[in-house]
């Protein structure tokens, strides 16, 4: 049997499979890998930490009030389908320009312990330690922002130099306003072939903003998928593993 055949390759009008927590495990440490990207929000912890930081970042008074007046508007404009994508998630990491970058370090710290890991999924947690162990390389690649990001790989043993989330410049240890990357939908796909990733083994990711870097993968999979990539995935043959915590969320509360 190919290595295809046993992620769930079938013919796109069948209903895609739902792979068992025990299915899903044997599949991804059965499959030889040695490069493993994962997506953050929704695939390895619930909710949409980008978001999540910014209102609870307004809410803490870390910004002006002129600067909350303008990502609020711009946000409200995003969800109206007015705004890009990838233009709100670097202007929530522009927010924070004139800021030092330690404190939004703390921050980030201070929001992942209280918000994120209770809702760390159990069965991402430990099969992301099963890799490590296999010496497995891995990568984290989000739209959200770096700083929040490199708290939740700490807790996955993920090093920051592996790390490719939305981020800004800084300089001499004050946050500028100049993006270095936004990686969200086709852009994780290019932030991996900047790292030398063309063609990694193994992607997992959640929703359609994913769906770039899974169709890069010797092996894609689907993770808590919204139901726009389950749509994707059986077209595509894919399989998916929905983590017990996720199951009954909205697509809106689990990342897409």
């Amino acid at each position: 049997m190919t290595l295809s055949s046993r992620i769930g390759e079938q013919p796109a009008q069948t209903q895609v499979r739902k792979w068992s927590a025990k299915e899903f495990k044997e599949l991804v440490l059965g499959s030889g890998l040695k490069v493993a990207v994962f997506d953050c929000d929704g695939t390895l912890w619930g909710g949409d930490a980008g978001s999540g930081f910014m209102n609870w970042s307004l809410e803490q008074g870390l910004v002006s009030r002129s600067v909350t007046d303008w990502i609020d508007t711009r946000y409200r404009a995003y969800r109206a389908g007015q705004v890009s994508e990838v233009e709100i998630c670097g202007e929530m990491v522009q927010m924070y320009a004139g800021l030092h970058d330690e404190e939004l370090r703390s921050a980030a710290a201070r929001y992942f312990n209280q918000f994120l890991r209770p809702h760390i999924f159990v069965e991402m947690a430990d099969l992301v330690a099963a890799l490590r162990r296999d010496g497995v390389e891995l990568w984290a690649v989000s739209s959200t922002n770096r700083w929040v990001i490199a708290e939740g790989m700490r807790e996955f043993g993920i090093p920051e130099e592996r790390i490719r989330a939305a981020q800004v410049r800084v300089a001499n240890g004050i946050i500028t306003s100049e993006l270095v990357d936004v990686p969200t939908g086709e852009g994780k796909a290019v932030t991996l072939r900047s790292v030398g990733l063309e063609a990694p083994d193994a992607v997992f990711g959640n929703s359609l903003h994913d769906l770039p870097m899974l169709e890069m993968a010797r092996c894609p999979f689907p993770v808590n998928p919204s139901p726009s990539l389950i749509e994707a995935a059986a077209k595509r043959g894919w399989g998916y593993f929905r983590p017990a915590a996720a199951e009954g969320v909205s697509a809106a509360v689990a990342g897409e």
